[in-house]
């Protein structure tokens, strides 16, 4: 209902907004025009584009260029959960199904995978270096991923081993990926058994590059992962926010007290 003193533009945004999260307005449908919005609500067309505005900020409408605003189709959901690098395990004596913990957190088969892939030699910067307990300045190989599930890019992330400790293996080479089993069965490949991962998540604004990489739309933050992978007390592998637009997925993680 119309508060008084309140914004009309406020007004009717809320109005907009109770039947997008109702169903009324469905994902996919169109908004209402401006000049319709204006005779049904009997306010201005400034009133109109502040409470569009308002919507598209918040993430529930995209608007395109010659097409007009309409509801943002609602993406699947995906489950992250912390026993999804199990299924990299499974990949090491190499009778498994080909998966990675991208593959089972999508519920994707190997076929509808997708990894664009860019290697190259780097110094370790303190961040990286702190993460890997090693000098700033090692030298590294920086592996930056843009993941894709069909046709639709997912998430991205940039990994990093250090140097001396793959180079010239296969792990080195960006013609073997997608690798089944990821880091996890590479690692394996040279003797290195993984023994726990351990991840650290937060949630920001996503950065341009992000934003049009992944399709994200205004208003929607993405979690970053920073993830360290380990054999024993060392430190073997380092990704710097794996990045995944937030509306895609729900953390799931058990936490056993005994």
């Amino acid at each position: 209902m119309p508060t008084p003193g309140r914004p009309k533009y406020r007004t009717l945004a809320d109005e907009l907004r109770g039947r997008i999260l109702s169903g009324r307005l469905a994902p996919g449908t169109p908004v209402p025009s401006e000049t319709e919005l204006m005779r049904v609500h009997a306010v201005s067309r400034n009133t109109v584009r502040l409470a569009v505005g308002l919507l598209r900020a918040e993430g529930l409408i995209v608007t395109r260029h010659g097409r007009g605003s309409y509801v943002r189709p609602r993406l699947p959901v995906r489950r992250i959960a912390s026993e999804r690098y199990r299924r990299e395990l499974e990949q090491i004596d190499g009778t498994a199904e080909p998966a990675t913990s991208f593959t089972a957190d999508q519920q994707i088969n190997w076929a509808a995978y997708r990894l664009d892939r860019e290697f190259r030699e780097v110094p370790a910067t303190a961040g990286v270096a702190e993460l890997l307990e090693l000098p700033p300045g090692t030298p590294l190989l920086e592996r930056r991923f843009v993941f894709f599930a069909g046709n639709r890019a997912q998430q991205m992330s940039y990994s990093y081993y250090e140097l001396a400790l793959v180079s010239g293996t296969p792990i080195a080479d960006p013609a073997n990926e997608p690798w089944p089993g990821g880091n996890i069965a590479q690692l394996a490949t040279i003797g290195i058994r993984v023994t726990e991962v351990h991840e650290r998540i937060r949630a920001r604004m996503p950065v341009p590059d992000e934003t049009e990489l992944l399709d994200i739309a205004p208003g929607v933050p993405v979690l970053t992962i920073t993830r360290v992978m380990l054999a024993g007390d060392r430190p073997v592998e380092a990704a710097v926010d794996i990045v995944i637009p937030a509306d895609r997925c729900e953390l799931d993680y058990r936490i056993p007290l005994d």
